[in-house]
């Protein structure tokens, strides 16, 4: 079936925003006795902050109360926000601004697809939160990636079947979420980890919509 709407994540395919996310979780483990990397941090993208959580003090060994994970998530979003609050139209990927030109003028309907409860914020920042027809964020969503829920709300709100979508994504998780929703899923990264992308580029600034329409034709079975 043609493609009748684009479907993006937002962090490391809009914007970038894991140095600010590395930052603050860093910080709070940090108030906890231990550190994470960068390169632990890596396996954080695409999941929720709960889930996040969870991951990071299996990964100090500390057991906490349900109203201690409480106040830390609050405390490492708080000093997340002051981070990204500070975010401007310069800090959009290369290549965004030329392709949702292009996307707009094929009239082609996008979403966001996020897990953040933060994405309004950050495109308010950037001066894009006018770039999308619908915004499916953690707000609206009870089940992070892989979990494809984020995505077949967004086709939803957009009147768009699953095989009518295309999503974008920088996370396995995403990736993995796209093709549970029988979306193509385009992969922005490296290829030797988004194995399950239909398409792989390093940024949206190495792919154009002509691309993209094509892989649809002829990407499916």
């Amino acid at each position: 079936m043609p493609i009748k709407a684009l479907l993006f994540d937002l962090d490391g395919v809009i914007v970038d925003t894991a140095i600010y996310h590395y930052q603050a979780w860093r910080r709070m483990a940090n108030t906890l006795g231990f550190d994470i990397s960068e390169e632990f941090n890596e396996q954080l993208k695409g999941i929720s902050r709960t889930e996040s959580l969870e991951i990071i003090l299996a990964h100090g060994g500390k057991t906490v109360s349900e109203e201690q994970k409480l106040e830390l998530a609050t405390r490492k979003n708080e000093w997340y926000l002051e981070l990204v609050s500070q975010m401007t139209p310069a800090n959009i990927l290369p290549g965004v601004p030329a392709f949702f030109e292009a996307v707009k003028a094929a009239q082609l309907k996008t979403a966001l697809g996020s897990v953040s409860k933060n994405a309004r914020l950050i495109l308010e920042r950037i001066g894009m939160l006018d770039d999308f027809d619908a915004i499916i964020d953690g707000t609206k969503i009870t089940r992070g990636k892989p979990d494809p829920e984020v995505f077949l709300k967004g086709a939803a709100e957009l009147g768009a079947q699953p095989d009518e979508c295309v999503v974008f994504e920088d996370a396995v998780a995403g990736i993995e979420a796209a093709k549970r929703g029988d979306m193509l899923a385009i992969g922005i990264g490296d290829p030797t980890v988004l194995t399950q992308a239909d398409l792989v580029v390093p940024s949206l600034a190495q792919l154009t919509l002509e691309r993209v329409l094509t892989l649809s034709a002829v990407g499916r079975p």
